[in-house]
């Protein structure tokens, strides 16, 4: 299985290519977390074993946070994603690495993971409770999975509607 500081890298990397930009350290945990829930909405598997803690500014990746360095990405030996996860890092990069990174925040406070993770806490309270995978897994059903995933049932339907 993928290991989050790889993934964490892939995105630094990308999103640096594509913007010419580092990536801010809270952008990354959100981008990390909603590659997380998109595997599970695509394959319904997660893409990495480690978890995300409920803070007040949303989740985070402890990991990711201690070797995480804005100049260069993350400060421990990395290793090559499979396509298939380098095809969602990148669609998500896509997809959300436009936002501000307080944009970001807001939207992954609409996750019923992280607001389960914030029970019982105020807002502006410091907390660590892990997120459970299976609330991600929630999150994950509201997930579109990408229009490309139609292609291949369109010639089925396609042919179907010639009938």
């Amino acid at each position: 299985m993928t290991k989050i500081l790889d993934v964490a890298q892939y995105i630094y990397d990308y999103y640096k290519e594509i913007t010419g930009e580092n990536i801010d350290e809270m952008k990354l945990h959100k981008l990390l977390y909603f590659c997380q829930r998109e595997k599970l909405a695509l394959l319904d598997e997660p893409m990495f074993k480690e978890s995300f803690e409920g803070w007040i500014h949303g989740p985070v990746s402890v990991s990711t946070r201690s070797y995480y360095d804005s100049d260069s990405g993350i400060n421990h030996q990395t290793d090559k994603l499979d396509d298939f996860d380098a095809y969602i890092v990148r669609n998500i990069v896509l997809q959300y690495g436009g936002y501000a990174s307080w944009k970001l925040r807001d939207m992954s406070h609409k996750e019923v993971s992280w607001s389960k993770s914030r029970k019982g806490l105020l807002p502006g309270q410091r907390g660590s409770r892990t997120l459970d995978i299976e609330d991600i897994r929630e999150d994950a059903q509201k997930v579109r999975p990408y229009d490309s995933l139609w292609d291949m049932y369109y010639d089925e339907f396609d042919d179907y509607e010639e009938e």
